[in-house]
């Protein structure tokens, strides 16, 4: 099991794409409309840090939500028949409208795609935003949706095989990202 972000480097990155976003989105009364969304369950907490992060900058307070998006896989079976765990649904807490807004949307690794995917099927079920862009704190590559990033905290070339796993102070105890094989 390597560790390949410790929590310094992981505030490093996070750092980086606070003011990344600052610098992208300058445009006068741009960052008023700008929103970040969480896909739970790292997602959230990353993006309640690089809200912190972009207040503390700019001294402008960001909105902040949090998206489930477990109705809208496509990995779920439609099988009512099905023994065994059933996914569990949490509450979506987006509490701003986000017509014309900027969306931040916020994840802890993209891999295939379809988390993306079904994260953007669930905001629009909200409203119309401008536009959307992606932060991630960890792309792995292996791409089967043609989804990119707009935001990425490090870039880790991975098997297919291997696993990527983000641990946040928030939810673990500890900040770190390993990949194990």
């Amino acid at each position: 099991m390597a560790v390949v972000l410790d929590a310094s480097r992981m505030a490093r990155a996070l750092a980086r794409i606070a003011h990344e976003i600052l610098e992208r989105n300058s445009a006068p009364g741009e960052l008023a409309e700008l929103a970040l969304v969480g896909i739970r369950t790292r997602g959230v907490p990353l993006a309640r840090r690089l809200a912190k992060s972009i207040q503390e900058i700019s001294g402008q307070d960001v909105h902040c939500g949090v998206l489930d998006i477990t109705l809208y896989r496509d990995d779920l079976s439609g099988n009512t028949n099905t023994v065994g765990p059933q996914p569990v649904i949490r509450k979506t807490e987006i509490n701003f409208d986000i017509d014309g807004k900027l969306i931040l949307l916020v994840d802890d690794v993209l891999y295939t795609g379809r988390t993306i995917r079904a994260a953007l099927d669930a905001l629009i079920d909200f409203g119309r935003p401008r536009a959307i862009q992606l932060v991630v704190l960890i792309d792995r590559g292996h791409r089967e949706l043609p989804i990119k990033a707009d935001y990425v905290g490090k870039n880790i070339p991975t098997a297919p095989t291997q696993q990527v796993q983000v641990h946040l102070a928030e939810i673990d105890g500890r900040d770190e990202v390993e990949v194990q094989p």
